[in-house]
């Protein structure tokens, strides 16, 4: 308890769960927002967010483009999608459901997001296995199977020493415990309070756990973007729903992929300037994006002009972000 760190979707350790309906709606946004992404970039926003939406209601009426926009330069989009979807599912039933079993059937829940929220919201006994505490509890118990086949076991674990009280307590301490001592590298070993019954410290190879199977090579694609300008306004259109950076607004490209190079057709005629390119590493593959601009193209299809003094209110996801900065260069 003397050790939790102080977040702001947290309770202080051994406060009984808020009872307002504000308290889930907390913690199931910074859970979801926690997905991949830093704490020290999740603090700002998750303050941006709640400002702008302060309970579940609100952020159910919001326009899907606001949210997409809000979120930009987090990732993994799908994130936003999903829990503006979850958000009116939410609101429709009039507030959370209190169990793990019924949170999962919400849209975008997974396990995972479940458990924590039945934990933390409303101190069910669920078992919470993220990153930290799957890293934690593969040492402890020291683990053979490599991931992902030994998530089974690790969970396993981690419901027998999951308890009956407390349990959100319990589950901030081991993430706490994984994200500040059992780090990846160079874990804290002479600091654990559960160095003594560690299977892994035992033999002095802690760092070895989990024990992950060799990682291909990430594939490196190729694809361009465009850059119409006009009167201080640029061209950005909206991608398709589904599929990478569904539903953002962005620079025209090429239909680049994980699975394959653009090909290299230019949305319009037009006397068009290379202008350099930029790189961004996706979960999947990396990505070079060369960047063309034009001042007397004519874009067809739909889309919007927008003022390049106030691009950075567009929200585009950082990969055309970069972009944007290079055009502007």
């Amino acid at each position: 308890d003397a050790n939790a760190r102080g977040l702001p979707w947290r309770a202080p350790p051994g406060t009984p769960p808020r009872a307002d309906d504000s308290w889930p709606y907390r913690v199931w946004l910074a859970e979801v927002m926690l997905q991949q992404t830093t704490v020290a970039a999740v603090i700002p926003r998750y303050a941006q967010f709640l400002d702008t939406w302060p309970d579940v209601t609100a952020l159910a009426a919001a326009g899907d483009a606001e949210v997409m926009a809000a979120w930009a330069g987090l990732g993994y989009y799908s994130r936003a999608r999903n829990l503006l979807k979850c958000a009116r599912e939410v609101a429709a039933r009039g507030g959370f459901p209190r169990t793990e079993a019924e949170l999962r059937r919400l849209p975008g829940v997974g396990s995972y997001t479940a458990a924590a929220v039945a934990a933390i919201a409303f101190d069910e006994s669920a078992v919470v296995v993220d990153a930290n505490v799957e890293r934690v509890v593969a040492r402890l118990f020291a683990i053979e199977q490599p991931l992902p086949a030994a998530r089974a076991a690790i969970r396993d674990r981690a419901g027998g020493i999951t308890p009956a009280q407390r349990a959100g307590d319990h589950a901030q301490a081991m993430m706490d415990l994984g994200a500040t001592i059992c780090t990846p590298r160079n874990p804290r070993c002479d600091l654990c309070p559960l160095s003594g019954q560690c299977m892994a410290f035992a033999a002095g190879d802690a760092v070895r756990f989990p024990v992950r199977p060799s990682r291909p090579a990430r594939p490196q694609r190729t694809g361009n973007a465009w850059w119409f300008e006009r009167e201080g306004r640029v061209w950005l259109v909206t991608r398709p729903d589904k599929g990478m950076l569904g539903a953002m607004r962005a620079l025209p490209d090429d239909g680049w992929s994980a699975r394959a190079d653009g090909n290299g057709v230019a949305p319009a005629q037009a006397d068009w300037v290379s202008i350099g390119s930029v790189e961004h590493q996706f979960t999947h593959f990396s990505l070079t994006l060369a960047v063309h601009a034009s001042a007397n193209a004519t874009p067809r299809g739909t889309g919007e002009w927008w003022p390049v003094a106030a691009l950075d209110q567009a929200g585009l996801p950082t990969l055309f972000a970069k972009a944007a900065r290079l055009a502007r260069a």
